[in-house]
């Protein structure tokens, strides 16, 4: 009976085309959301992750314990070799130096003399090397507000606020004063070559950017620096890998030593553990009150694709076809379709929501003069749930809409359907 039915189905178009077009639109509209959502949801975590926090921090464990209050005396030394220790046991992970530190800005006169200062928090950076990806990573070049991106050593670029509160011009000097690693008073001049909108009021009011080799100098932190951040290869955070990965590493390292590399993943720093729980629970709840709406439409889909087949039903039934038979063929046909619909619908969402993810849907035009703490790219996300979500509208839903159009065929009489076929 099944071998007839699929028979029919595929050579009545009227039954199976239409059908099947409908659950694949509401199938992959439900997966491309659903992946959306994921992605659009986990931008904010993107942001902090590039900025400050990355899918994995690296640190002495007793800079982490005071990460806070930014103790560069108590950074990693010998970051080299740790990075190509690093480089060799996690290939998969993409490794990037920083030094955080304070300091105060002052800018002179022509006789060189004090004319404008303020206290700055600073960041140093890999802007020079060949193949680092911070420029992009942060956002740094789309970010400008007047000038260039640091090209040379003794380079520097400010908060565009700051350099307007401190009446600097893009070409002049700037004298950094600040604390060595090991506590001793620091003097270094640098050029501005640039301005930047963070986007960030507390980050917007004072602070300076330099490439990490000169904030080394600045700061007597040779082969030193105040962390390691780590981001995957696949540029979105997965909380169960970090985790997986921040214990095996922290497994092979002394527990006495304050000195010794601790690794944390994102999720284990400060508020953002918070954040990439409740992250992930809004993005079930907001894809839910999705998946319910095109629930929903092919709910009443089924539905009325059942009551349009009354006439059919009256036919059979006075032909002498039992009614739990007719009632149950309808059933079959629908599991059919709503198969067949969300087999189709399901593999173009994942296409549709693989090429966002991939190559994202450009802002970039919207973001002129934006900041560095907005992303340029909306992207989706895949997740194993992608490939079986879109069975709950397409397969269940049109089922539940068939039972209950089909309940109809119990309460029709026999003696009145040859008055209705009559007329």
């Amino acid at each position: 009976m099944i071998k007839f039915l699929i028979k029919g189905l595929l050579r009545d178009k009227s039954r199976s085309r239409v059908p099947v077009i409908i659950v694949s639109i509401g199938v992959m509209l439900t997966v491309l959301m659903n992946a959306y959502i994921r992605g659009f949801m986990g931008d904010t975590i993107e942001v902090n992750a590039k900025f400050s926090n990355g899918h994995l921090k690296v640190m002495t464990q007793a800079y982490a314990e005071n990460a806070n209050q930014i103790p560069n005396d108590l950074a990693l030394v010998g970051v080299s070799d740790l990075l190509d220790q690093m480089q060799t046991e996690l290939p998969e992970i993409i490794w990037a130096p920083r030094i955080q530190f304070g300091g105060l800005v002052d800018i002179p006169d022509q006789e060189g003399e004090t004319r404008a200062q303020g206290p700055a928090m600073g960041m140093g950076i890999d802007i020079l090397s060949q193949n680092s990806k911070e420029d992009e990573r942060l956002n740094l070049s789309r970010s400008l507000v007047r000038g260039k991106v640091i090209e040379n050593q003794g380079e520097a670029i400010l908060s565009e606020n700051f350099a307007q509160k401190l009446g600097i011009e893009i070409g002049e000097e700037l004298t950094l004063i600040g604390s060595t690693m090991h506590g001793s008073m620091s003097m270094d001049n640098f050029k501005l070559v640039g301005t930047v909108h963070f986007g960030t009021e507390a980050i917007d009011r004072g602070a300076i950017i330099l490439d990490i080799e000169d904030a080394r100098v600045a700061l007597d932190m040779y082969d030193a620096a105040s962390e390691i951040l780590g981001f995957f290869n696949e540029g979105y955070y997965d909380n169960d890998r970090a985790l997986q990965i921040a214990n095996g590493f922290n497994a092979t390292q002394p527990d006495d030593d304050e000195f010794a590399p601790v690794m944390k993943a994102l999720g284990q720093q400060g508020a953002m553990g918070q954040y990439v729980a409740l992250t992930d629970v809004w993005s079930v709840y907001i894809s839910m009150v999705f998946v319910f709406a095109m629930s929903l439409v092919l709910w009443n889909a089924g539905l009325l694709g059942g009551l349009r087949r009354y006439g059919e039903v009256g036919i059979r039934i006075a032909m002498g076809e039992e009614k739990g038979h007719v009632y149950r063929t309808m059933i079959y046909e629908s599991v059919f379709i709503g198969i067949a619909g969300s087999i189709v619908g399901t593999a173009f969402g994942l296409f549709f929501a693989w090429l966002i993810q991939t190559y994202g849907i450009d802002i970039t035009g919207m973001m002129e003069g934006g900041s560095m703490m907005l992303p340029t790219h909306i992207r989706a996300r895949i997740a194993p749930a992608d490939f079986y979500i879109g069975f709950i509208p397409g397969l269940f839903s049109t089922i539940l809409g068939t039972m209950l159009s089909g309940i109809g065929i119990y309460k029709r009489q026999t003696a009145k359907l040859f008055k209705e076929l009559e007329a």
